[in-house]
């Protein structure tokens, strides 16, 4: 650059570069140093319930390799790793004192990402419910929720010397909507009120954690929440289809921004759903505690998603609304609405490529959350990627993805959205939930045979991208 001025392919100064990951999708070592089974490893070891009955027993065995994979994000120039903590692996029944072992390993991860000036940013709950505590009722239990406070004060005592940067929970909507709603994802029910209750109960788990970790950790840390919330689109001006949109939105973004947010849930999502229940659970009290301050607010996004008004005689389609496959819809009282691909170029997923959708969200929640800033903890891609004859592995497919993604990020920074960091999904090829190991999301290729670790050619580009705070020409 040749002036101090701001150019437009540039990012904000101190803008945050970083990969994420999630400890069952890597981590490996299931039965070592005390941990006991989360809901995935049971709903893993559960025929049918994972493509190929695979597991996260071995993963990509992160938990003996965390020193081989700090240098190579570190060679890969991260500034900064978002990572998940095992509750499990913490605290092994859900209650009581924790497991020094299992914190070791946090311990000794965040101690090598500060040794190579690599931030750590701290997920308490990425999905893995210790299996007691589903035993005693899950997430649709209120007991849940404050057994969620205790483990976040063990784990916020025990490295909040070192950490400045903690979300509560990831994608809180699949934990209630796909864990109890469709049974697509861990512990796979099938019920949409306890869907429903679980909403309601990660809402409140998310406040008293906040609470929690405010008791234990310095005043300079930061404490936020990654949601995935969906771009939602109706299919056409029709106001019927119209009403399917604000359907979803409530369902699919509301539910949980409405009480986090702004301390209520919305009318509109109480009336569509008071056919299933009357919302009994939630106690006087209990959205004012999901209304915690927040620091940061972390944004997960993939593809936008297109909805229309129920067709007369027509099924949902499975897997239409890009969640997997089941009898079982993940809409409480919205089972009937249509959703529609959404045009354009399908990755391997299936899922549509749509930059837009970033943009607007970033721009919605600017608007709902005022003086908060934003991070995108979640985005990428998964392609079929294989190495070539001499071993590399090309996926120019990705980084045009990341391209088009970085730029929507960089238009909503122009246009007045305060974002503070980007972390591509994902460091490396891993477990990818009910999809098991069929899916490559990483920045870094993983031979599943030997664990051979390979940064793909995106990985170099994302590390230029970095280093120059700046985003190059289009590929």
């Amino acid at each position: 650059m040749t002036s101090g001025t701001q150019e437009s392919s540039d990012f904000p100064p101190g803008f945050l570069w970083g990969a994420a990951t999630a400890a069952y999708q890597i981590e490996g070592s299931a039965n070592a140093d005390g941990r006991t089974p989360s809901i995935w490893d049971t709903f893993s070891h559960t025929p049918g319930k994972t493509l190929g009955g695979d597991t996260g027993d071995v993963a990509v065995d992160h938990y003996r390799r965390r020193a081989e994979d700090v240098e190579l994000m570190s060679e890969l120039g991260l500034g900064a790793y978002r990572f998940s903590v095992s509750w499990p692996r913490v605290q092994p029944t859900g209650r009581g004192p924790a497991v020094q072992r299992g914190l070791d390993f946090y311990r000794s991860l965040v101690d090598d990402l500060l040794d190579h000036d690599i931030k750590p940013v701290l997920t308490l709950y990425h999905w893995d419910l210790p299996q007691e505590l589903e035993d005693a009722g899950g997430w649709p239990v209120r007991g849940t929720a404050e057994r969620f406070a205790e483990y976040a004060a063990l784990v916020g005592e025990a490295l909040g010397d070192r950490v400045e940067m903690w979300a509560t929970l990831n994608e809180p909507w699949c934990s209630a909507f796909l864990g109890y709603g469709s049974g697509v994802h861990a512990p796979g029910r099938t019920d949409p009120v306890a869907a429903l209750r679980a909403a309601h109960h990660l809402n409140l788990g998310h406040g008293l954690a906040t609470q929690a970790l405010r008791s234990v950790l310095p005043a300079r840390a930061q404490i936020g929440i990654s949601l995935n919330p969906a771009a939602v689109r109706a299919h056409s001006d029709d106001p019927a289809d119209l009403d399917a949109r604000r359907r979803i939105d409530a369902l699919a973004n509301r539910v949980f921004s409405g009480p986090i947010l702004q301390g209520a849930y919305p009318e509109d999502l109480l009336a569509d759903t008071a056919r299933l229940t009357d919302w009994s659970f939630v106690q006087d009290g209990d959205t004012a505690t999901a209304h915690q301050p927040l620091d940061f607010l972390g944004i997960n996004y993939y593809q936008p998603t297109v909805v229309a008004a129920p067709a007369p005689g027509a099924g949902k389609v499975k897997g239409a609304d890009g969640h997997g496959a089941s009898d079982h819809s993940p809409w409480p009282a919205a089972e009937d609405i249509v959703f529609h691909p959404a045009p354009g170029e399908r990755t391997a997923m299936g899922w549509s490529v749509d930059p837009s959708g970033l943009h607007d969200l970033l721009l919605r929640y600017s608007e709902e959350a005022p003086g908060v800033p934003l991070y995108i903890t979640e985005n990428g891609v998964a392609y079929d990627d294989k190495p070539g004859p001499d071993g590399t592995v090309h996926d120019p497919d990705r980084i045009r993805y990341l391209h088009g993604h970085l730029g929507a990020i960089r238009q909503a920074v122009a246009d007045g959205a305060d974002v503070r960091g980007y972390f591509q999904w994902s460091l490396m090829d891993n477990f990818e939930w009910s999809y098991g190991y069929s899916k490559r999301f990483g920045m870094v290729y993983i031979d599943y045979e030997t664990l051979e670790r390979t940064p793909k050619s995106s990985a170099a580009w994302y590390a230029q991208v970095a280093a120059a705070n700046q985003l190059p020409p289009a590929p």
